[in-house]
């Protein structure tokens, strides 16, 4: 696999984003916790820019003992970003699409070598 250069680790801070270019392969590069993840900016269900639309909490609907709806809220814990073609939205941490997590974006690993990050495609 090739190495491809993104940018200096300490340009990037939690919540940015970076789309990169690796030949002809769009990739979507996120900061989250420190964590980098790197996906395809295809999206799954008609090519859209899948990376480069909202990111935003994933939204909870916590259910009382009787399955009654105590409202709805935004979980502190997991991302998702949202193609902004036609609203397919993905997991940050794993790629997946929350609709069918049978489906996901494919991943690419990134590398830091010192300050330096690469994307491996």
């Amino acid at each position: 696999m090739k190495e491809q250069f993104v940018g200096k680790a300490a340009e990037f801070k939690d919540g940015d984003r970076r789309i990169v270019f690796a030949g002809e392969v769009e990739i979507g590069l996120f900061k989250d916790n420190g964590q980098f993840y790197a996906y395809s900016n295809t999206c799954l269900h008609q090519f859209g820019p899948a990376c480069e639309g909202l990111i935003i909490a994933k939204v909870d609907e916590p259910l009382n003992a009787d399955k009654t709806s105590r409202g709805m809220q935004f979980s502190e814990t997991e991302l998702h970003f949202v193609c902004p073609w036609h609203g397919y939205e993905y997991d940050l941490r794993t790629g997946e699409c929350v609709a069918d997590r049978r489906m996901r974006l494919r991943k690419y690993d990134v590398v830091q070598k010192g300050d330096e990050l690469y994307v491996l495609a």
